[in-house]
């Protein structure tokens, strides 16, 4: 076997957005037919403009993918397993002494609930959001942003 890719090396792939027709369930659920399959890279271009003090909903974040691709809407699998991507490379590199960090915990999902699936499964992203004025109330086995 050979060795696995470090995030950052996962944060190069797929290198351009296609857009292609979507699956017809798709199509029906979000509007028109041309669906965007963004990228790593296109993701952290809107992540990096969100404001401290600010979120943008995952919904939002598609929407201005698709926008920025002249789709009708962007795939939100991809979007989730990508968006992951960014936020996992940007702690890799935050252990290796970087400063550059993109700014993940600042997309929340639609309903407001923090993601189990992101570095700290909700907790680093809580800390991140609370020292930027955000609060929270317990929700399960995560939190959810009430401001």
């Amino acid at each position: 076997m050979g060795k696995r890719k470090s995030w950052q090396e996962k944060m190069q792939h797929p290198s351009a957005p296609v857009v292609k027709e979507g699956p017809q369930e798709w199509n029906d659920r979000y509007g028109g037919v041309k669906m965007l399959i963004p990228t790593p890279m296109s993701i952290l271009e809107i992540v990096k403009e969100i404001p401290v003090g600010h979120c943008m909903a995952a919904s939002e974040l598609r929407e201005e993918l698709a926008f920025r691709n002249g789709a009708d809407y962007t795939c939100p699998l991809t979007t989730g397993i990508f968006l992951r991507i960014l936020a996992e490379a940007t702690e890799e590199a935050s252990q290796t002494g970087s400063d550059t960090l993109a700014p993940w915990w600042r997309v929340v999902p639609d309903d407001g609930k923090l993601s189990l699936k992101l570095p700290g499964q909700g907790k680093l992203q809580k800390q991140r959001l609370e020292a930027e004025g955000w609060e929270f109330v317990p929700k399960g086995l995560t939190w959810k942003l009430i401001r």
